[in-house]
């Protein structure tokens, strides 16, 4: 144990840094280009460019999976049209909305609330009906003629939080609109969202849309010598380290943001141990350790009747090397919930929550037939069995069992 703490700081301050710029390999981040995007640029740029004629752009339905550039492309093409628009002075208005952030739109009222601060109204965060809300939006942006983009980022959350009748409303705003028109982009990880619209918003909603392919290997590795470059210092990387970023993150449905963060943590881990460079092995430590803390967050994030649910799970997977099957499991949750003090869901309700933890990618469950005796789901963890332990105790503390 350290007693003197500032002799320790200064000599990690004495110590070269691994990093001239950690911030390259963050989300965050916004590079000057953006390799293997080119196409989906044009395509969402060509969508685009009528609104500096002041024409409303057709609405635009952007999906893909998580990490492969659908977010950092929109935001790049809006920054090329905002420094048009500014020279040119044209009346472009865009919003950016993260729909997955709370107190902005869990809701109706939070969301065009939001919106209406964004163009210089003062809304009170609750205590108005949500007409006179759009109303106030609708006065105050309607007064000049103007083309106004609203991005709505993983608007599938959205929905989710709100119900898509906000989306049919949003649709229909420019019918009480004379000076502005409004056009929506919609950004989702998942890629069967649409399905489950109401017939009406899907066919305004969804006018174009363009689908953002997962990365391969060869791609991430260009993507990461990229960033690298400015990442870290020349030469503290050893040979292979790069390309074991990559695989491991094609692995991963391409996502080129688990590639980042792979390497950032690996050379985090590197500097922490006092070495000179990053090698094979940082790039398994912390795959387990990025896997362990993501798993953590994504639990501890969730209801109790989750974290209940998911701890019976993990139970019955310690004891079961056989699948798990939810009626099985939903005896241990009835226990679990008797004793931390809940109220026992029913079991079609914890089946639902099986099947939301399915895809939060903790477990893989699927609906198998019994014959006679009806339906069920199969569970297995599909999470590594290094952080099973970790994880059911937290759980456990959590919900003081």
């Amino acid at each position: 144990m350290y007693k003197n703490l500032g002799s320790f700081f200064e000599n990690f301050l004495d110590k070269e840094p691994l990093f001239i710029d950690k911030q390259v390999l963050q989300s965050s981040y916004a590079p000057e280009t953006i390799p293997h995007r080119e196409e989906q640029i044009e395509q969402v740029a060509s969508i685009l460019a009528p609104c500096l004629r002041l024409e409303k752009p057709s609405n635009l339905f952007i999906y893909g999976k998580t990490g492969t550039g659908k977010t950092l492309s929109v935001k790049y093409v809006m920054n090329q049209l905002i420094e048009t628009s500014n020279k040119k002075n044209i009346p472009l208005l865009i919003s950016y909305i993260n729909c997955k952030l709370k107190r902005v739109s869990d809701t109706e009222y939070r969301l065009i609330a939001q919106l209406a601060r964004e163009v210089g109204c003062e809304v009170p965060a609750t205590g108005l009906p949500t007409d006179e809300v759009y109303r106030i939006f609708v006065n105050n942006i309607d007064r000049d003629k103007k083309i106004l983009i609203l991005i709505l980022d993983e608007i599938d959350q959205l929905v989710k939080k709100a119900d898509d009748e906000i989306l049919y409303n949003l649709t229909r705003l420019n019918g009480d609109l004379k000076n502005v028109q409004i056009s929506i982009i919609g950004i989702s990880n998942d890629l069967v969202f649409r399905d489950s619209l109401d017939p009406r918003i899907k066919s305004s909603l969804s006018e174009e849309e363009i689908h953002f392919p997962p990365y391969n290997a060869i791609q991430l590795q260009d993507i990461l010598r990229e960033r690298s470059k400015k990442a870290f210092r020349k030469e503290v990387i050893e040979e292979g380290v790069i390309e074991k970023c990559a695989a491991y993150a094609a692995k991963e449905h391409g996502d080129a943001r688990r590639a980042l963060e792979l390497l950032r943590v690996s050379g985090e881990l590197a500097e922490r141990k006092n070495e000179s460079k990053i090698i094979m092995k940082h790039i398994d430590e912390a795959e387990e350790k990025i896997d362990r803390d993501r798993i953590t967050e994504a639990i501890h994030m969730q209801p109790k009747q989750f974290q209940v649910t998911m701890l019976s799970i993990l139970i019955m997977s310690t004891k079961n090397k056989s699948p798990i099957f939810t009626g099985e499991m939903y005896e241990l949750y009835k226990d679990y919930c008797n004793k931390s003090g809940l109220k026992p869901l029913t079991q079609r309700r914890v089946s639902d929550i099986v099947g939301e933890l399915d895809m939060l990618g903790i477990i893989n469950a699927k609906v198998i037939s019994k014959g006679r005796y009806g339906r069920t789901k199969e569970i297995k963890l599909a999470i590594p069995l290094s952080t099973t332990q970790e994880l059911t105790q937290a759980l456990k503390d959590g919900l003081n069992l």
